[in-house]
């Protein structure tokens, strides 16, 4: 996987390696983020794929384009179509960099003499599991949440009702009025209806050509021997969960840097008004003009100093009170004691290091699961949301002013950040225990939930209930034929009698 997803892993590979394992990472020659060298202690196989570097590039770009500018601006049925679109072209690179991989015999057989222990992957990128059965090892997934929670619920047996467990997309939280729970259901239903015909059929004859056996792509993948969640409580609502499944959320997150000198001027030069950090993250680097603009112009009105990760030509409107940067090192900026608030997109990853850090959010979500994330942070009275299609600079001034200046939202944002820091072990180290775990013990079948023998009807207990109804049926027909045959039988005495 690219971009926060990469990012994510890498900080659970690093962690990996800092207790003496050996990790080999298996990329596409052609990536965005990954980095070929040695410099993380990883050793990098790449294997060869049709794209190169700038393909992937625009491919991703396009793709992220489409979904951010033009998907909004559809109707509701023009909207489920559209998204049916997008992944499924996710789907189809993903697939075509499956296949050189496990279709590569060189590769598979140097990935055998390597004599791995456990494969490790992104749980919305299809191929991990695949490239352990054929190596037949265990494998573990890193996962932040699939659409609708399908792959959770169909192949990791997760339990997800609907009545209070909002699906995402749908920006609900766990108290929902009768009406949200309506659309929490119609979600439900319509993205259960999705994954069953979202190129299954194409997935389940790949795998198994490929492992040369009738299998499925969700039979597959419910063989994971754990699964890591890249969330926690301090983030999700409460819900049902299985023992081989772990919440880790904010294991990338780490205490604050020193910042470079020339940036720690800037930022002491705030005086008591503090700064304001302002990132969008790794996939979005350039907004339209008009964008821009208006939100350069809100930021000039404020008295904080402001830091902004923006590539390309300054906007016109921007203060002297904003300077932009190509790169901000936004975790250390969010842990300086002169922060205030931070303006982000709602990625996962820069949405933990505020929690970890206690800096209320302004939230501009843009798209996948950006719009639940900055839902999840208003429901807990530690972000503001600002409409990016519809936002003007007064609405950004005035939610900057909000987060800023009402002090519940800083206090809201420590207290997650307490919750978030007491834990009786740090998300890292439990993320890479359970690893470890499934090392030592060659998996964790033990932890595997009888779900996965369930037919879908048995699992409902469909069968079971139309059973006890056929009883009941039984019963009430004997009743009432007995009743009948009883009835009749007096019926013939009467006459008897009335005759003598």
């Amino acid at each position: 996987m690219e971009y926060s997803h990469w990012l994510n892993l890498k900080a659970l590979l690093g962690g990996l390696v800092q207790r003496g394992h050996e990790v080999t990472v298996l990329t596409p020659s052609a990536t965005v983020l990954v980095d070929t060298g040695n410099s993380s202690g990883f050793h990098v196989v790449p294997f060869s794929v049709e794209k190169n570097e700038e393909d992937v590039a625009l491919f991703f770009e396009n793709w992220l384009a489409f979904w951010t500018y033009e998907v909004p601006k559809l109707s509701t049925f023009e909207y489920g179509a559209a998204l049916q679109e997008l992944l499924v072209n996710y789907s189809r690179h993903t697939k075509q960099q499956c296949k050189s991989a496990v279709l590569n015999k060189d590769l598979i057989k140097t990935l055998k003499d390597g004599k791995y222990e456990v494969v490790i992957g992104d749980g919305v990128c299809p191929c991990a599991e695949l490239m352990a059965e054929i190596l037949g090892i265990p494998f573990v997934y890193s996962i932040r949440m699939s659409m609708g929670y399908t792959l959770e619920k169909y192949c990791g047996g997760l339990s997800a009702p609907p009545s209070y467990v909002p699906v995402p997309m749908t920006m609900l939280t766990d108290k929902m009025t009768f009406m949200e729970r309506v659309k929490n259901m119609f979600f439900f239903i319509y993205f259960d209806f999705w994954f069953q015909n979202f190129e299954m059929k194409d997935w389940d004859q790949f795998y198994s050509d490929v492992l040369g056996r009738p299998t499925t792509l969700c039979e597959t993948m419910g063989k994971a021997e754990m699964w890591l969640i890249r969330t926690y409580w301090d983030f999700e609502f409460p819900r049902p969960y299985l023992p081989n499944f772990e919440f880790v959320g904010g294991l990338h997150c780490k205490p604050a840097k020193p910042l470079p000198e020339e940036m720690e001027k800037f930022v002491q030069s705030s005086g008591e008004h503090g700064v304001v950090v302002f990132s969008l993250g790794s996939m979005v680097k350039n907004l339209t003009e008009e964008k821009s603009n208006l939100i350069a112009a809100a930021l000039a009105q404020i008295p904080q100093k402001v830091l902004w990760r923006y590539e390309g030509k300054p906007p016109a409107t921007l203060g002297s009170n904003t300077r932009t940067y190509n790169w901000i090192p936004q975790n250390d900026l969010l842990g300086h004691p002169k922060t205030k608030a931070f303006i982000t997109h709602g990625g996962t990853n820069g949405i933990y290091e505020a929690i970890y850090h206690g800096v209320p959010m302004i939230g501009v979500p843009m798209f996948a699961d950006q719009p639940d994330n900055i839902a999840h942070m208003k429901a807990k009275g530690a972000a503001v949301e600002v409409d990016f299609h519809k936002m003007t600079t007064a609405d950004m001034l005035n939610a900057l002013k909000t987060v800023i200046n009402d002090p519940s939202y800083k206090e809201n944002a420590m207290r997650l950040s307490r919750i978030h820091h007491d834990q009786p072990v740090k998300p890292l180290d439990r993320a890479v225990f359970w690893i470890e775990f499934v090392m030592r013990h060659k998996g964790a079948k033990h932890l595997r939930p009888a779900a996965h023998d369930l037919t879908w009807y048995q699992y409902h207990s469909l069968d079971v209930i139309g059973f006890l109804l056929a009883c009941v049926a039984t019963v009430v027909f004997i009743v009432v034929k007995s009743c009948l045959f009883c009835f009749r039988k007096l019926g013939k005495t009467g006459k008897k009698q009335k005759r003598a």
